[in-house]
């Protein structure tokens, strides 16, 4: 999910969305902490069959430091081709034709690259073919005819005769089936747009030659064009292995393909996706970035409500948000529900429409969420709270004036809320306004020392900003004040890994590991677990460890994304590739929203395509392991 549509409080974690921090941070959107985690070079860059993949903010980039031209056995111009002065020659200059550019003049540029056997005569008119007179040439004859053939067919495409150059062309192919002549034939039908014949051909030239790049490249522009994205992305993907990663706008086509094709299967995925909460991970830190209240007066344990009334349901959804597990989440989105049809609800319905546009939101239902903060703010103005919550829609659907304008409309309602000057720092720490977002949270905690998130957020902006000695010590601070609470170890923890303190870091995690047992033993918060399966991972390599520590966070938590990317990384780094790809098809079914859904497929196509370069190339597959090899060192 790009900065853009971060949500004020992503609900992986009670604080902001850290990308402040490098990699390792549960505090981030689960695919922006993985793909940083990814690029870092101190930690993963994880390979796919020997390419290395990373999902950047931009979208996927495949890397390779394999230099190694793989030997061609084909004809003296194909040699001149892929000849290693040639390449050279086209990374220096920008405006010659790269391997998928469908330029116009391009056969004829072939036919300047070498001086044919048999140097025709302008007035000359061109042999004369067809499939009953090319059985009784001579060979050599025919190699002429097809010389000649394709000569004339190169000067009619530079001259935009595209039907002439595709007669010419085919008779160049009767007397000699090249894969030259096809590839030039196909360059003919991709300047009429006729993108079924390109691939007709393109798929003749690979049948003669599989790894001609150039055909490779027309072929998949074809299948783009056709809106066969999963075939051009194995297209391209082929490409650059074959062309050792050095031709940028091939690699810009795969990061291209990729999003398309996430973007295609994320929608379909988003439409028949069933509406319901995420992980209770997920929805115990979104919760808690509010300061805890007690319930309103009159919906306590003690008053005397008739069973069946609003209020009664409205009660009972409280008491069951406070168990902090999936079926007590589900138990309390039902009760919300029931209690607005009911309708007597009094002096509480702003603060019912309040709670089910809350969990409206966390099940993904953006525009009814909307409309129940819309009636709770209109029903008591008072309510801070709506128009915090309502900002925090407002950002994750991308109008931050919106949110801006909502904090503006709570500041007016109640100056002295710690709760607004909380998130709108994080409004201002999206935007990279870090020192508003320092101001915002330390007027936050002058209202509300008590509010540990303040503090820690507080020590995560000041680490954003550079100042490394002011985070260190506001940690140390929380840790003496707040020493009975797990997410001050966690957080801090997390620091310390981006700096390779891996000791300390894990440390710190098995102290918020064993806090949390002891404080939520049926909720348990399961970040700590994954942020010390990283450390171990990052420290020592100790897959075995990493795995147990991410499979019990799923036993724990069975539909926490983090978990489940993770474990993906993990699998992935061992070469596990069809494994990893279940998980990462997972976290995809899992994510919340349409960018994270993207990302999540991202990963998992990057993954397939490896897995169908390698069925559909045999040959490659050593190649693919050489390169491997080179990044298993990247660390």
């Amino acid at each position: 999910m790009s900065t853009d549509t971060v949500p004020l409080t992503s609900g992986r974690a009670p604080v902001l969305d850290t990308s402040s921090l490098s990699s390792n941070s549960s505090s981030l959107p689960l695919w922006d902490r993985l793909s940083t985690w990814a690029s870092e070079n101190r930690t993963i860059v994880y390979t796919i069959a020997g390419i290395a993949v990373v999902v950047t903010g931009a979208g996927v980039v495949y890397y390779s430091t394999d230099s190694r031209t793989p030997s061609r056995d084909t004809s003296s111009e194909e040699k001149k081709r892929l000849s290693k002065k040639e390449r050279k020659k086209a990374k220096k200059d920008k405006d010659k034709e790269q391997a998928q550019s469908q330029t116009k003049t391009e056969p004829q540029q072939q036919s300047q690259q070498k001086t044919p056997t048999v140097q025709p005569d302008p007035s000359e008119s061109l042999p004369q073919v067809d499939p009953s007179t090319v059985e009784s040439l001579p060979d050599q004859e025919r190699k002429a005819y097809a010389t000649r053939l394709k000569v004339g067919g190169n000067k009619a495409y530079g001259d935009q005769r595209y039907n002439e150059a595709i007669e010419l062309y085919g008779k160049a192919i009767l007397c000699k089936p090249d894969p030259i002549f096809f590839s030039n034939r196909a360059a003919c039908y991709n300047a009429l747009g006729n993108w079924d014949k390109v691939v007709e051909d393109t798929t003749a030239a690979l049948a003669l030659d599989s790894e001609y790049v150039k055909a490779l490249n027309r072929r998949a522009n074809a299948y783009e064009n056709l809106e066969k994205y999963s075939e051009a992305l194995l297209d391209y993907t082929a490409s650059c292995i074959i062309d050792g990663f050095r031709n940028d706008q091939s690699a810009q086509s795969v990061e291209r393909l990729l999003k398309k094709v996430a973007e295609a299967k994320g929608k379909a995925i988003l439409e028949g996706k069933e509406k319901k909460l995420p992980s209770p991970t997920f929805v115990t830190n979104y919760l808690q970035s509010f300061r805890p209240r007690p319930r309103p007066e009159g919906l306590d344990d003690n008053t005397d409500l008739d069973e069946g009334s609003g209020k009664a349901q409205l009660r009972a959804g409280l008491a069951a948000m406070e168990n902090r597990t999936s079926e007590g989440y589900e138990t309390a989105s039902t009760a919300f529900d029931k209690a607005l049809e009911l309708r007597d609800l009094g002096e509480y319905e702003a603060f019912a429409y309040n709670m089910r546009g809350t969990f409206r939101y966390l099940r993904g239902e953006n525009a009814d969420a909307l409309k129940d903060l819309d009636k709770s703010v209109e029903l008591d103005p008072s309510l801070t709270q709506s128009y915090i919550k309502r900002a925090s829609m407002h950002l994750e659907l991308g109008n931050r004036e919106a949110a801006a304008q909502d904090f503006e409309k709570a500041m007016e309602q109640k100056q002295d809320d710690p709760d607004i000057f909380y998130h709108r720092a994080q409004l201002h720490f999206i935007l990279a306004q870090f020192a508003d977002a320092a101001k915002d949270y330390q007027k936050s905690i002058d209202l509300d020392r008590d509010f540990i998130f303040s503090h820690v957020q507080l020590g995560v902006t000041q680490y954003k900003m550079g100042s490394i000695a002011s985070s260190m010590a506001t940690f140390r601070r929380c840790i003496k004040n707040f020493d009975k609470t797990p997410d001050v170890y966690n957080y801090y923890g997390e620091l310390l890994l981006d700096q390779q303190k891996y000791s300390e870091a894990i440390d710190k995690f098995d102290t918020a590991i064993e806090l949390e047992k002891q404080s939520k033993p049926l909720g348990m918060n399961v970040l700590p677990l994954i942020n010390k399966a990283l450390a171990l991972f990052q420290w020592k390599q100790d897959f075995q460890e990493a795995q147990k520590l991410c499979q019990k966070a799923l036993i724990i938590d069975p539909e926490c994304d983090i978990a489940v990317a993770t474990m993906a990384q993990l699998l992935l780094q061992q070469g596990k590739v069809t494994d990893a790809l279940k998980y990462f098809q997972q976290a995809a079914e899992l994510s919340r929203t349409e960018g994270e859904i993207v990302n999540a497929l991202s990963y998992a196509e990057a993954t397939r395509t490896q897995l169908e370069v390698q069925e559909k190339y045999p040959q490659l597959s050593s190649r693919l392991q050489g390169m491997g090899g080179q990044f298993g060192a990247m660390r």
